[in-house]
């Protein structure tokens, strides 16, 4: 039998919503000792410190989600969907790459990304560092409710 190459790579994020990001951050970054990556507007992305995933807070209207790097969105959605899967949402431009939302055949929603435009910078102070171009791109993508940024 051949060896399939897996799809996913690794765990990307971890994301969770929450109402306010200074409370957020007061638990999960002063309680819990969680140091920050990146922060934004809307999110801030905190370090998982036996792994390279993140555990990204945000205040956007979309659920919790694990987010799954893979190498290719395009090539990843169509192996998933000839291995019975489905398309949910995507693929979608990302700040990182590209993104999409698929659902395996018991149901269980699954974001993939991948980082074919490269990671984003930030400034000393962790925030990500964009450009008025780029701000008009996270003001689009925040509505098709996509990530909005990754930090390495």
């Amino acid at each position: 039998m051949q060896k399939i190459k897996p799809i996913f790579n690794k765990v990307d994020c971890i994301s969770l919503h929450v109402p306010d990001l200074e409370n957020a951050l007061t638990f999960y970054h002063n309680n819990l000792g969680h140091e920050i990556i990146w922060k934004h507007k809307s999110a801030v992305g905190l370090r998982l410190p036996e792994s390279n995933a993140e555990l990204v807070l945000h205040t956007e209207n979309r659920p919790n989600e694990v987010d799954w790097k893979v190498d290719s969105v395009p090539e990843a959605v169509d192996r998933f969907i000839k291995a019975g899967g489905e398309l949910i949402a995507g693929p979608f431009d990302i700040q990182i790459g590209l993104c999409a939302v698929l659902r395996d055949p018991w149901q269980n929603p699954i974001v993939i990304l991948d980082t074919s435009k490269g990671y984003l910078k930030a400034d000393i102070d962790n925030y990500v560092i964009v450009s008025e171009r780029q701000q008009n791109k996270c003001k689009y993508l925040t509505a098709k409710k996509a990530r909005v940024c990754k930090v390495h």
